[in-house]
């Protein structure tokens, strides 16, 4: 065989190997994504970019924040896809996002996405506080339908709520957060005293709460709307309502983590995650996602959401979380399902 057949042979072998490789590239990526969202998007990046598996870890907001610190001198995690911003910029603060500015992110609504430049975290959707109210339930009682959050305080309400522990749930946090954004911490705290005394559990899902509702488990379950709308469309007896002061909102969004081995894979599914196509796929359930003038209506969900969410400092909340937490934690835990 002579020299140029082997130097092409020598090619062909290592244009193999180097396409085997990149087949072989495996992305573990912490997500608190709903679970019934995880298998469409990953058959959906992974059709686009066949070199690239991902690997889901997934739990809820809470569990999934404790767990990236917990790890942060020894990450396990390339990127994490589907995580509230509030825990991202917690993660920032402690230097283990890699900043990254993805092909596309201009088209973003700006309040989705990081600062800082390049930013650290992107947002794909906002997740809405709301109230799933039982008609049926509600009826049998002889409980009217509440039109606020102040109206949770009742006390023909007392034992007839189940919202999420702010501690596991990122949608429990938001709701606390919201509160003191739109209250003041003092009176927010005064607030939930009195809600306290008319739960009747704390779950440790943001979901759970209106599962619960649509199931006649409970009467309200406080909660976001998407779990709302799903259940409704299931066929659930189930009102979708937002209080009248205002709903906590919190985003959705996707970051690197730094020193992972996999970079170029992670920059890939971040700019992936970017893209109108993706913000198409988040509609599916999400009413407000970050590309403008993608979002349809969503089947229950009102169109003029935006409007009854409050303007959320994503900072204040991040720099407050532990403090917040520690809080609660100390006053109202004891109603809290125990973990399993």
């Amino acid at each position: 065989m002579n020299r140029r057949m082997l130097c092409i042979l020598a090619g062909a072998t290592a244009a193999l190997s180097s396409t085997s490789a990149l087949a072989q590239t495996q992305l573990t990526v912490y997500t608190a994504i709903e679970a019934v969202d995880l298998d469409r998007y990953k058959a959906t990046f992974e059709k686009a970019h066949p070199d690239i598996t991902i690997n889901w870890v997934r739990d809820s907001t809470g569990v999934m924040t404790a767990k990236l610190l917990a790890e942060k001198d020894n990450p396990q995690a390339d990127v994490v896809w589907g995580l509230a911003a509030t825990s991202l910029l917690l993660l920032k603060s402690e230097g283990m996002l890699e900043p990254y500015q993805p092909k596309g992110v201009e088209a973003l609504d700006k309040k989705f996405v990081d600062s800082d430049t390049p930013p650290s975290w992107v947002g794909m959707d906002a997740y809405v506080a709301a109230l799933c109210y039982n008609t049926v339930e509600g009826q049998k009682l002889g409980l009217t339908a509440p039109t606020s959050w102040a109206d949770l305080t009742k006390p023909e309400y007392k034992g007839h709520i189940v919202m999420p522990n702010p501690n596991s749930s990122g949608t429990g946090f938001l709701d606390v957060s919201g509160w003191m954004q739109m209250f003041g911490e003092q009176k927010a705290w005064d607030y939930m005293d009195k809600l306290h005394e008319n739960i009747a559990a704390y779950t440790h899902s943001g979901s759970k709460p209106c599962k619960m509702a649509g199931a006649g488990e409970t009467v309200i379950g406080v909660s976001f709307e998407f779990p709302g709308a799903k259940a409704k469309t299931a066929g659930a007896p189930i009102d979708i309502l937002f209080p009248s002061e205002g709903s906590g909102w919190e985003a959705e969004a996707t970051a690197i983590i730094a020193g992972s081995a996999n970079m170029d894979a992670a920059k890939t599914l971040v700019d992936w995650s970017v893209t109108k196509e993706a913000n198409e796929m988040y509609n599916a359930g999400y009413a407000v996602v970050a590309y403008p003038g993608v979002a349809k209506a969503v089947e229950h969900l009102p169109t003029d959401l935006p409007s009854k969410m409050i303007k959320n400092d994503f900072e204040w909340a991040a720099n407050n979380r532990n403090a917040i937490l520690k809080e609660w934690q100390k006053r109202y835990d004891a109603k809290s399902e125990p973990k399993t």
